[in-house]
C-alpha cells in the first residue's frame, strides 16, 4: 500500500465532507467527526498496526518521527497541498500508535461568518488589557481568537506576535506586521517565548493557550504595561476561569495575582457550538466585560456573585450562556434538548424561556 496516497485520500475527505476532526487508530476504520458526531468512513477497511504505522509516519518528518518516538507523543501543524491545514496530535495507546487531526478553515473567517456578537469587535479595537477566550475543547476558542487579530490586521498598523504550539490559523500580513511564533520550533516553551516577547516591540500578543503559572503571570505583566494581550483557557464560564487562574498560584502570591488580574482583565468569552436544527453548528456565548462591581468583585476573591452581574448587565453589552441558549431556542437554531444538555444551569434555562 501507498501511505502516502492513502493519507492524502483520507485528508481530501475530510476536507471535502467539512469535517472537523480525522482520527486515525488500530483495528477501526479512519473516522471522521461532523457536526459534533463521529463517523466512520465506511468504504475505508479496518486499520492494522502496519497501516496506521505507515499513516502517521507519512506525516512526519525524520526529525518529528525521532521526537515522537522519544517523547511517545507530538504536536505539529502541516499545510496539505495548499488545500486545508490540519493540527495533529500523534500519540500512543495501549502500545499502538494513534493520531488526531483537527482541520483549520485556510481561510480566516470574520465575526459576522461566524455569527458572533457585535460587541466582539470591540476587542478589536483594544490597545490595552487581557481578555480571554474559554471554553471545551474543539468549540471555536481559536477561531475567534483569529477573527479578532484578523480584524486587528486589516484596520491597525500594530506588531502582532503570537506564541502557539502549534501554529494554527496562517495570516497574511496586511496593515500589521504578524510574527507567529511556534512553541518547539521558534521557542523553547511558552513562558521563555513570552519573556522574550516583550522585547520584540509588539502591539498585540496572543499567546495560544495559557498552560503554567509562569505565562499566565507574564501574560498579566505585558498586558499591565501597555499592550493588549488575547489567549484561551480550558474552562466552561467566566467565573470558573477567574478561580482557576487564582487557583493555579500558592497562596502567598495570590494577593498579587488578584489584584493584577482586577486591574488588567478587560472581558472573558466563553464559547459552545451547539449542534443545529438541520445541521452545521451555532455559537452560544457567554461574554464578561470588567466594570467596576466585577473588579471589586475580583478584589475581595467574591467569585461566585459574578454570574449575577453578568445576568442583571445586559444593557451594558454583557451576556449569560442561558441568555444566549434561549435566543437560540426562540430562533428556532436548536433544539431545547440540545440547549439544556449545553447549559450549566439548566433549570434556570427553563425559566428564562417561560419569560421571554
Amino acid at each position: 500500500m501507498n501511505y502516502q496516497e492513502h493519507l492524502n485520500a483520507l485528508l481530501l475527505t475530510t476536507a471535502k465532507q467539512n469535517a472537523s476532526d480525522l482520527h486515525i487508530g488500530v483495528g477501526r476504520r479512519p473516522m471522521i467527526r461532523i457536526d459534533s458526531i463521529l463517523v466512520p468512513l465506511e468504504n475505508e477497511p479496518l486499520l492494522t498496526k502496519e497501516d496506521v504505522d505507515g499513516l502517521v509516519f507519512a506525516l512526519l518528518t525524520p526529525e518529528q518521527k525521532d521526537r515522537f518516538l522519544k517523547l511517545k507523543q507530538l504536536d505539529f501543524s502541516f499545510n496539505f497541498e495548499d488545500k486545508a491545514r490540519f493540527r495533529v496530535n500523534v500519540y500512543f495507546q495501549r502500545g499502538f500508535i494513534a493520531a488526531a487531526l483537527r482541520l483549520i478553515p485556510s481561510q480566516i473567517r470574520t465575526l459576522e461568518e461566524l455569527s458572533l456578537p457585535p460587541l466582539l469587535h470591540d476587542f478589536a479595537k483594544l490597545t490595552q488589557g487581557f481578555v480571554l477566550m474559554v471554553g471545551p475543547a474543539g468549540h471555536g476558542k481559536s477561531t475567534t481568537l483569529a477573527a479578532i487579530l484578523d480584524e486587528i490586521n486589516h484596520t491597525r498598523t500594530d506588531h502582532i506576535i503570537t506564541v502557539e504550539d502549534p501554529v494554527e490559523y496562517l495570516f497574511s500580513q496586511d496593515r500589521c506586521i504578524i510574527s507567529q511564533r511556534e512553541v518547539g520550533a521558534d521557542a523553547t516553551s511558552f513562558h521563555e517565548a513570552l519573556r522574550a516577547v516583550l522585547r520584540q516591540d509588539p502591539d498585540v500578543i496572543m499567546i495560544g493557550e495559557m498552560r503554567d503559572p509562569e505565562t499566565i503571570a507574564t501574560a498579566m505583566t505585558a498586558a499591565e504595561t501597555g499592550h493588549v494581550v488575547f489567549s484561551t483557557l480550558h474552562t466552561n464560564s467566566a467565573s470558573q476561569t477567574i478561580d482557576r487562574i487564582i487557583d493555579s498560584f500558592p497562596p502567598e502570591q495570590q494577593g498579587q495575582i488578584v489584584s493584577q488580574l482586577a486591574s488588567t482583565l478587560v472581558g472573558i468569552v466563553s464559547e459552545r457550538l451547539i449542534p443545529k436544527v438541520g445541521g452545521g453548528r451555532v455559537p452560544a456565548i457567554e461574554i464578561m466585560l470588567t466594570n467596576p462591581a466585577i473588579r471589586n468583585l475580583i478584589r475581595e476573591k467574591k467569585i461566585y456573585q459574578i454570574d449575577l452581574v453578568i445576568e442583571t448587565s445586559l444593557q451594558e453589552g454583557m451576556l449569560s450562556l442561558n441568555r444566549s441558549l434561549v435566543k437560540l431556542i426562540k430562533d428556532k437554531e436548536i433544539s431545547l434538548e440540545k440547549a439544556e444538555s449545553y447549559s450549566l444551569n439548566p433549570a434556570e434555562l427553563r425559566i428564562l424561556l417561560e419569560r421571554t
